[in-house]
């Protein structure tokens, strides 16, 4: 068979058959191998599951990181807009500046801005955000300055109304969302929602800008003048970005004179905050 297999290639055909018939053969000696690989896929350890499992979470965390970054970026860039777009509104020449503290006194509503004598910054000069007048700058240092807020109690800006021209004196309350708008008298021309801009008298804050919309009013029998409630413009407590106006060329920002319902504050300490 050997001589006939190598001279004559008889021999061709059987052993073709015969590895057919003995396929199965092969396939069942090698199926344990197979069946044990597949069964070591099918079921992994605990071990891996608590890796992969701690793998995926510290990936979900700095996607989550990124996002609440680009959040943060993109509530950044809006605000800058419409600051920008506030910006477009005035006259007067500003500055962007940035809220970095606010006072740990609860009894003061006052803020620190990372904006100083350095960049021009005088005590007087009024402070708006991107909806309304914030405050004014009570204290300057070389880089920063501090902020009296209109909600402050020891705060007044002189206002108007725009719809009719009714002058009258706003007055904080302590409170961030509630102002006091005193000496109307109960015959006056106003109604809740009327907007409330600064009037320029005083000199200290320029007129136009928005202050504050009457929110309540409370006319008590006999008496003279109205109890009038208004709610500030401005987010005091929210805004991180604001803007600090200068005075036309030539003029500096009033100075508080005797009587002025405003704080003494040349004397507080700087670096609160």
């Amino acid at each position: 068979m050997i001589v006939a297999d190598q001279q004559f290639d008889r021999v061709t055909p059987v052993r073709s058959t015969l590895a057919t018939g003995l396929t199965p053969v092969y396939w069942l000696g090698n199926a344990p191998n197979q069946f044990s690989g597949w069964v070591a896929g099918l079921f992994t350890t605990r071990e891996d599951v608590k890796q992969e499992n701690e793998g995926l979470k510290a990936r979900l965390l700095i996607l989550e990181r990124r996002a609440l970054k680009y959040a943060a970026l993109a509530s950044e860039n809006n605000e800058l807009r419409r600051l920008m777009n506030s910006s477009e509104l005035l006259d007067d020449r500003v500055i962007v500046s940035e809220v970095v503290g606010v006072s740990p006194d609860p009894y003061s509503h006052e803020v620190i801005i990372n904006k100083g004598r350095s960049d021009g910054l005088q005590v007087g000069q009024a402070v708006l955000d991107a909806h309304g007048l914030m405050g004014q700058v009570v204290q300057t240092s070389q880089i920063t300055s501090r902020v009296l807020l209109v909600s402050d109690s020891s705060h007044a800006v002189p206002v108007e109304v725009v719809r009719n021209g009714l002058r009258a004196i706003l007055l904080g309350t302590g409170d961030s969302g509630t102002l006091d708008l005193v000496h109307v008298p109960d015959t006056a021309d106003i109604r809740e929602g009327d907007l409330l801009v600064s009037s320029g008298l005083g000199g200290r804050f320029p007129r136009g800008y928005p202050v504050a919309e009457v929110s309540l009013i409370n006319k008590e029998p006999g008496e003279p003048f109205v109890s009038i409630q208004a709610r500030p413009k401005a987010q005091l407590n929210q805004s991180r970005l604001v803007l600090v106006v200068f005075s036309p060329k030539g003029e500096s920002p009033a100075e508080p004179e005797a009587g002025d319902n405003l704080p003494a504050t040349e004397s507080a300490q700087e670096g609160q905050g």
